[in-house]
């Protein structure tokens, strides 16, 4: 039996219905509209798109959205500047830097200038150094989505052997410090991991965020898995994105899996702005209550 097919598309839409609704009450109740700020470095057209698709979304559940936008030959002095600009302006709530930056930018510098109360991306030095301290911040969206859509079909973590093929701190790592700190066992795997079959033949729950197309095929899955699909390539003389995974093979073995196109993509958008409704309501005064 083919399996389950695990809805981004469907799931993003119940989560925006429901910040939507959340966005509107905030407003009524305390006069506070969620704001997000993105900062665009160059003329990237994949980073257009993605602002883009950000900023559409924010317009679909009521969250204000503004773009900054800086040469390709900004220095590390003026992005920095504008963060700090960002920061200390009351009326935006969320910052988001879109990576990657031109190179000679030191990014990971940039992204931890945003101030860890403002990063709702969730992937500076502080946020993600609170996943293995246990301390309050936000959660990188893309492992994010995942563990919520894992959680909106009811699929179990806990005792689970997990095993992430991918170690990029964006979203290898911090999704497998998501399902550590969710009781999985966890295995990590990346692109140089020795006989990758045989590890990922183990994972009760799968995760292919390696970026290489099609690299795990139906041999390389355990019967009744749950695959989830974090990659997203072009390859030359085929429409479309293509996923880490093999997905007609594996869908005949795994009991659950995500598409490519349609599966972690909108998840990730959908937590950047449930992200953005948190910033706000934290600077909310405490007395109220929604």
């Amino acid at each position: 039996m083919a399996a389950v097919l695990l809805d981004g598309q469907a799931t993003a839409r119940e989560i925006r219905r429901e910040v939507a609704q959340e966005v509107r009450t905030l407003k009524e109740a305390r006069g506070i509209e969620p704001r997000l700020a993105a900062v665009l470095v160059g003329d990237n057209p994949a980073s257009e798109a993605y602002v883009g698709m950000k900023g559409k979304a924010c317009g679909w559940v009521g969250i204000g959205s503004e773009t900054h936008r800086l040469p390709d030959s900004a220095s590390q002095a003026q992005v920095e500047e504008l963060i700090d600009q960002l920061n200390a302006d009351p009326r935006v709530h969320g910052i988001l830097v879109q990576h990657p930056l031109p190179g000679h930018l030191n990014e990971t510098a940039i992204l931890s200038r945003v101030a860890p109360a403002k990063d709702v991306d969730g992937i500076s030095r502080s946020s993600l150094g609170a996943l293995i301290t246990g301390e309050e911040a936000f959660v990188s969206c893309t492992p994010l989505g995942i563990v919520e859509l894992l959680d909106r079909y009811g699929l179990p973590i806990k005792g689970r052997h997990a095993v992430v093929v991918g170690r990029s701190i964006i979203l290898g790592k911090p999704v497998a410090l998501l399902l550590l700190n969710r009781h999985a066992t966890v295995t990590i795997c990346h692109s140089r991991t020795e006989d990758l079959a045989h590890h990922t033949r183990q994972a009760d729950i799968l995760v292919a965020a390696v970026g290489r197309p099609e690299l795990i095929t139906g041999a390389m899955i355990k019967p009744g898995a749950v695959v989830i699909d974090a990659g997203y390539n072009r390859v030359e003389g085929r429409a479309g994105d293509v996923g880490d995974v093999e997905f007609e093979s594996a869908r005949q073995v795994a009991s659950h899996i995500t598409p490519v196109p349609g599966g972690v993509g909108p998840m990730t958008i959908a937590m950047l702005l449930r992200n953005t409704l948190l910033a706000a309501l934290r600077t909310a005064p405490r007395q109220d209550s929604l």
